[in-house]
């Protein structure tokens, strides 16, 4: 299982990016476990400076936009 959090407040970009999380997850089969993070200081606590970020298994993997669904597939292959 892969555990994924979403960073960022209330923006649009970071509920796209969840959605995407989900959809792509379920389309591969694989078990995720997603949470949204908004709290500023866990935000910048992972040096996050633009939102929406993402982090999987403890690793910041992006900021700054909406990643491609590709790129999210990769990441939930690996």
């Amino acid at each position: 299982m892969k555990d994924i959090k979403v960073l960022g407040g209330c923006c649009g970009n970071c509920d796209t990016v969840m959605k995407m999380f989900e959809a792509q997850a379920k389309a591969l089969g694989v078990e995720i476990a997603l949470e949204k993070v908004t709290d500023m200081a866990a935000i910048l606590g992972y040096g996050v400076m633009k939102t929406p970020g993402v982090v999987i298994d403890g690793k910041l993997a992006h900021a700054g936009s909406v990643p491609s669904p590709s790129r999210i597939d990769a990441w939930l292959k690996e």
